[in-house]
């Protein structure tokens, strides 16, 4: 399974919808980067993603985007390959 990174804060409702997609899709290990308690890790995920809002989903590579990305990509049935 595809190495799961996601940008997150502590108060974030659409952090947390997307890890329960994740998990309901077989995802076990999610490595979480709190950008609230970690200003540099902000200032980084905002350079690499282009984006300021959590979350900000990364599956090997591949920069998914958020949590309203993750679904349509679910939908779309891409989300179970990407996670292969």
């Amino acid at each position: 399974m595809s190495h799961v990174k996601m940008y997150t804060t502590a108060v974030c409702p659409y952090c947390v919808r997307a890890k329960q997609i994740l998990k309901a899709r077989g995802v076990t290990e999610i490595e979480e980067i709190r950008i609230d308690t970690q200003p540099e890790a902000r200032a980084h995920m905002m350079n690499i993603t282009g984006r300021r809002t959590v979350p900000q989903i990364f599956i090997g590579e591949t920069h998914v985007g958020g949590c309203d990305d993750l679904i349509a990509l679910d939908a779309k049935g891409g989300l179970v390959p990407l996670l292969a």
